[in-house]
C-alpha cells in the first residue's frame, strides 16, 4: 500500500486521524482538505458511528441507508438548540431539514467539507452505491472511497473524526491495511476546550446516564432504568430538550480532565497493538510551533507530496493563540485538573517510549 508507481495508483492509502477531540482536529481537516491529492473524510465515523458497521453482508441499498439516514442524537441536538459548531449543513441550508425530511448522516459534516453542492453529490452517490452488490460493510466503504478518489481526483484517503479513539479496534478490524495517525493535544487544555463544547457537555452528561443505570449503551436504557434518573438528565433523552441542561449545567472541569485521561489511556493501549510502520503520532503543540516539519511528516506518513504551496497554506491556517488555555485558571483549579489528567500524559510518555 502506498506505493508510487503509476501501475499502483489503484493502491489508494487509507489513514485514519484518531484523537479525544478537542484537539485541533477540525483546523487539521481542513488543512488536508486543501491537499491536492488527498480526500478529506471529515467526521465520517462520528457520522454514522458503530451502526454503521452491521456484521455480515448488506446491498447497495441497505449500505446507503446507513449512510442516509439521519444520526438520531445529531437531530436531537439540533432540534434542541444545542447544535455542534462541526454541523456545517445547517450553517449554509440545504433540501434537508431537522424539522422536516431529517438531515442525512452524511450530509450533515462529511458532504459540505468536500463540495459546495451537498445535495448533489448526495444525489450523485445515491444512484450509484444503492445499486452495488452485497459486499461487508468495509468493502462498501472502500469502494465510496474509491467513488469519491475517482470523483475528486485525489490518491489518498483520511478519515478524521473527533472522539474517535474507543474506535481504532473497529478500524483495525475493518481495515487491515489502515494507517492511524493519533493526534493530541496538552490534557488540562483540551479538558478546557471540552467542557467548553455542547457536543463534549452532552457526552460528559450521557457518561452519567450510563454510569447511574450500569447500561452499556444510551440505546439500550429501559423505561425503568430511565425512570430512576433525576429530571436533568432523564430529560436529556426524550426528542426535544431545554437546551440549559446541556448549556448552563454546572459541570466539573475534573470531570473533563478524567474523561481525556480514560480516553487518551485506552486509545494508547489500543494503538500499541497496530504494527509500528502503520501508525504514528502528531501532537497539536508541535503542529503549532513547527508546522512545516510536522506537516511534511505527516504527508510522507500518507503517501502524499509535501507540496511547498500546501505547507504554505497549512501553517497559516494553524492558530498559536489556542494553546495553554488552561494557564488561565486558578492555581488550585490548575493543580486539580493537572492532577486528573496526569494518568494520561504518563500514558503518552509511555507509549512515545
Amino acid at each position: 500500500m502506498g506505493s508510487s508507481s503509476k501501475e499502483d495508483d489503484h493502491m489508494r492509502t487509507l489513514t485514519f486521524v484518531v484523537g479525544t477531540g478537542r484537539s485541533g482536529s477540525t483546523a487539521l481537516s481542513h488543512i488536508v482538505n486543501a491537499h491536492p491529492d488527498v480526500l478529506s473524510l471529515s467526521e465520517l465515523l462520528s457520522s454514522v458511528q458503530s451502526r454503521g458497521f452491521p456484521q455480515g453482508l448488506v446491498d447497495g441499498g441497505e449500505f446507503w441507508r446507513l449512510l442516509a439516514d439521519p444520526n438520531q442524537l445529531f437531530e436531537r441536538m439540533i432540534r434542541s438548540g444545542v447544535p455542534m459548531p462541526e454541523f456545517v449543513y445547517t450553517r449554509r441550508p440545504g433540501r434537508f431539514a431537522t424539522g422536516t425530511t431529517g438531515i442525512p448522516a452524511l450530509s450533515l459534516m462529511v458532504l459540505p467539507h468536500l463540495t459546495d453542492d451537498p445535495d448533489g453529490l448526495f444525489d450523485e452517490l445515491e444512484k450509484q452505491v444503492c445499486r452495488w452488490p452485497d459486499r461487508t460493510a468495509a468493502g462498501h466503504y472502500e469502494a465510496l472511497f474509491g467513488l469519491l478518489c475517482t470523483r475528486f481526483g485525489r490518491t489518498a484517503v483520511v478519515e478524521r473524526s473527533g472522539y474517535s479513539l474507543e474506535r481504532v479496534p473497529l478500524l483495525r478490524g475493518a481495515f487491515p491495511q489502515a494507517r492511524f495517525v493519533h493526534l493530541f493535544r496538552d490534557g488540562p487544555d483540551c479538558a478546557v476546550s471540552m467542557s467548553r463544547h455542547s457536543g463534549f457537555r452532552l457526552i460528559f452528561l450521557l457518561r452519567e446516564i450510563l454510569a447511574r443505570t450500569g447500561a452499556q449503551r444510551v440505546e439500550e436504557l429501559t423505561e425503568d432504568q430511565i425512570r430512576s434518573l433525576p429530571p436533568e438528565l432523564s430529560d436529556l433523552l426524550t426528542e426535544r430538550f431545554d437546551s440549559a441542561l446541556v448549556l448552563d449545567s454546572d459541570l466539573p472541569l475534573t470531570g473533563f480532565g478524567a474523561l481525556w485521561s480514560e480516553l487518551i489511556t485506552r486509545g494508547v493501549d489500543h494503538l500499541s497493538e497496530v504494527p509500528a510502520p502503520m501508525r504514528t503520532t502528531l501532537a497539536y503543540e508541535d503542529l503549532l510551533d513547527e508546522p512545516r516539519k510536522e506537516l511534511t511528516r505527516l504527508a510522507d506518513f500518507i503517501g502524499v507530496e509535501p507540496l511547498p504551496q500546501w505547507l504554505e497554506a497549512g501553517s497559516a491556517r494553524l492558530d498559536a493563540s489556542r494553546r495553554g488555555s488552561s494557564r488561565r485558571l486558578p492555581a488550585d483549579e490548575l493543580t486539580a485538573l493537572r492532577e486528573c489528567c496526569a494518568p494520561g500524559a504518563r500514558a503518552l510518555a509511555d507509549g512515545q517510549g
